[in-house]
């Protein structure tokens, strides 16, 4: 969620801070000082009057953790002083500049990707000193404002009130609360500063309290929102609107947590309820007649065994000339949510599904997203499906992509996948497993499913090794499983490695996303949403560089090579698994967030449309429309791509211009793109009406759709880690451990752990 958007002014560098603990080497230990002494003397840059002598393209050596200039590199000091640049803030973290910069008008964006840049440079030149500066402008007022927790200074209200009550005494009076009396609200976030609230607008339930002179008022978790912050005040005015309870309970942190990240937790709408079918829905008759039936195909959903939004399916064939066809089916969510619907404005407002490990708040009803529109075994169920056919190198030789029928025969766990690939579960085992295995529908045996896991296995693990070959990153550390009581109360927690029955269903997710990418953003290039992935930071990289180097670890970041290098270091410490994953944690900090766009945004600069991670030039999200609002978007445009090529077929069939065998040529959906077509008279209609007939948004509506699906996919986020903090600060103390435990201490590295033990620390 977006902080405030400042104009701030860079003071001059002889007013920097230098880092606390600071002693970087330098190849010239008293240049810093010595510069600094004559910039506060006004002397630097004097022979140009001001201009820069700045290179932007400084080349730094390393020296341990710190960038130095080589000699012969000239910098005037004195270009930063007065440096006017807009800001942003994210829940008080900095963005960076490529981030920052999506804040600032058209106008001025070329001046503060200057400013930015010479800061950025003066960095690496000064890599002890950290920039000062005060804010001059407020542009955009953030939304955070409105979402403040914390606690009221009760105690220091009561030693005000039994001061008042003495002169009251005194002047024989009687003792109100006047409209004038202020509490002090102390933020549970440092970053804040100290709120005033005026107590008689407090609600009625707390002000009765402090009437009463109930000290435990000073325990109960609130929300407050600021309402004015004067010039002349050092704290701002607020009032209270909302108790969440006793701040030591975890119903009540975790409330907190969702209000302060503006998470939608209300009741369906009954408007929004009713664009949706009876439960005792089925498939309409003229779905099945214009859909690919493929209810007689072996298909199955991998899922955690906990799961009941099941969007994706998997499905494999072999097939007589030695292909073999590898289906994903996808849970088609746009047929209920219809565009402009209050269903469908409800699922665009919540933008995303909020998980906490025990509790769900879902983006669509349960009655769509678990049980019509979830893909259930044993029943039909309407789909997307993606088919490709895979020759015995790997790669892809045909595709095929449709509204289709679908009937899941089961649903496995990533543990009976997994039992599956190990071989513990065999067609000729598999009944000795009895009710520990899931139930079977329809007319498949046990044989069929457990062939269909190992052969997706084996394609999996070559269309894993092509990704790494490609460039492509993974930067994952081993995951918190957290263990529960009865109650509900964390006692206890473990880490858990991502296994080969996981990285199947990622493999082909990623391909069907990659693969519904490239037909929307080449039939719709103005108005595809799409997800970029920028270049990491590149200080930052080159500071992690540094302490791979400091601590004898060979690196390399080149394009291409990071995974392979990562992989040589998780060898080298394969007896050091939590040493490994700090590494991983250090590593994932250069990078940027990976964030959804309009293609029209950036038509003229495609070379940013790219996933650095994953290595691919582009990438969506289709796999999961019961739980992201964009892949609901994503699948109206793919439906309109495949209109609009049947269109463009019957079009031609009736004009008889039709060639020999072109009847079943997918010129929009196909691996071979007909550009052609596209731009032809025949080919715009026809992808103008489809467009038209889906709704596809225009471009600058799909820019706003894109930006808020960023803000509420980060807030899901947040809140997801503030969740899994809280439960570890509960397991922790419950457990009462010592915090100087050094197998905590290595764990405090990885990002779950952060903040709580920040808090045990305090």
């Amino acid at each position: 969620m977006d902080g405030d958007v400042v104009v701030i002014e860079v003071d001059p560098l002889s007013f920097w801070t230098k880092m606390k603990g600071s002693n970087a080497p330098s190849n010239n230990p008293t240049a810093e000082d010595s510069n600094l002494h004559l910039e506060a003397n006004g002397k630097v840059g004097g022979g140009c009057k001001g201009k820069s002598k700045m290179n932007l393209d400084l080349e730094c050596a390393d020296f341990g953790n710190s960038l130095v200039p080589q000699k012969g590199v000239h910098y005037d000091e004195s270009a930063c002083a007065g440096e006017v640049v807009h800001d942003n803030y994210v829940n008080g973290h900095h963005q960076s500049a490529s981030e920052s910069s999506l804040a600032v008008p058209s106008t001025g964006q070329d001046e503060v990707s200057n400013s930015v840049g010479r800061i950025c440079a003066m960095l690496s030149l000064y890599p002890s000193k950290r920039p000062t500066g005060r804010v001059v402008a407020i542009i955009e007022k953030s939304p955070r404002r409105d979402l403040i927790v914390g606690f009221l200074n009760v105690k220091q209200w009561f030693y005000y009130r039994e001061g008042c009550k003495q002169n009251a005494k005194k002047n024989k009076s009687s003792l109100s609360i006047s409209n004038c009396e202020y509490i002090e609200m102390m933020p549970t976030d440092p970053r804040f500063p100290k709120l005033m609230v005026l107590v008689s607008v407090l609600p009625e339930c707390i002000k009765k309290r402090l009437e009463n002179e109930d000290a435990t008022v000073e325990m109960e978790l609130v929300a407050a929102q600021i309402d004015n912050w004067s010039d002349k005040s050092p704290f701002p005015e607020a009032h209270v609107s909302c108790v969440f309870g006793r701040g030591s309970e975890m119903e009540s942190q975790i409330n907190a947590i969702l209000h302060e990240n503006a998470i939608c937790c209300s009741e369906f709408s009954p408007e929004s309820l009713s664009c949706l079918p009876s439960n005792t829905w089925e498939v309409p008759k003229d779905e099945l007649q214009n859909r690919k039936d493929i209810r007689n195909l072996c298909i199955f959903t991998i899922d955690p065994s906990s799961a009941t939004d099941l969007d994706d399916a998997l499905s494999v064939q072999k097939l007589p000339n030695g292909l073999v066809r590898v289906g994903v089916h996808i849970a088609d969510t746009s047929y209920f949510v219809l565009p402009d619907t209050a269903l469908d404005m409800e699922a665009q407002f919540r933008s995303t599904s909020v998980y906490m490990l025990r509790r769900k708040i879902p983006m669509l009803p349960p009655l769509l997203s678990e049980n019509l529109g979830s893909l259930n075994p044993g029943v039909d169920r309407l789909a997307f499906s993606i088919f490709w056919d895979f020759n015995s190198s790997g790669n892809v030789v045909d595709r095929w992509i449709g509204r289709t029928v679908i009937q899941s025969c089961c649903k496995l766990s990533y543990e009976h996948a997994q039992d599956i690939v190990d071989g513990m579960i065999d067609a000729e085992t598999c009944n000795t497993f009895g009710d520990s295995l899931p139930q079977l529908h329809g007319h498949f045996e046990w044989a069929d499913v457990i062939g269909s896991v190992i052969c997706l296995h084996e394609i999996s693990k070559t269309l894993r090794e092509k990704r790494f070959d490609n460039g492509a990153l993974r930067l994952e550390s081993s995951k918190i499983v957290f263990l529960f009581d009865e109650y509900g109360v964390p006692y206890d927690s473990s880490l858990c490695e991502q296994k080969d029955s996981n990285f199947i269903v990622e493999e082909f997710m990623l391909l069907a996303n990659f693969t519904a990418a490239e037909i929307i953003s080449r039939a719709f290039p103005d108005t595809a949403l799409l997800r970029r992935h920028p270049e990491p930071n590149m200080r930052k990289l080159r500071e992690f560089e540094a302490f791979c180097c400091k601590h004898g670890l060979e690196l390399d970041t080149s394009s291409g090579n990071f995974q392979q290098s990562l992989e040589r270091i998780k060898e080298k410490l394969k007896d050091d698994s939590e040493l490994f994953n700090i590494l991983i944690n250090y590593a994932s900090r250069p990078m940027q967030m990976a964030t959804y766009f309009c293609s029209g945004d950036l038509k003229d600069n495609m070379n940013d449309w790219g996933h650095y991670a994953l290595a691919v030039p582009l990438y969506t999200h289709f796999t999961s429309p019961l739980r992201r609002y964009p892949d609901i978007v994503v699948h109206r445009t793919l439906a309109a791509a495949i209109e609009a090529e049947q269109l463009y077929m019957m079009d031609r069939r009736m004009s008889l211009k039709t060639r020999p065998g072109e009847e079943g040529t997918r010129c929009f959906t196909g691996i071979c793109f007909c550009k052609d077509v596209a731009e032809s008279a025949e080919g715009k209609e026809a992808l103008s009406a489809a467009a038209l007939k889906h709704r596809i948004p225009c471009q600058e509506l799909l820019s706003h759709v894109a930006a808020y699906c960023n803000e509420r996919k980060l807030a899901s986020r947040h809140v997801k880690d503030a969740c899994d903090k809280l439960y570890m600060w509960v397991s922790v103390k419950r457990k009462e451990v010592c915090f100087l435990h050094w197998d905590l201490l290595m764990f405090s590295a990885l990002p779950s752990f952060n903040v709580c033990f920040s808090i045990l620390f305090l």
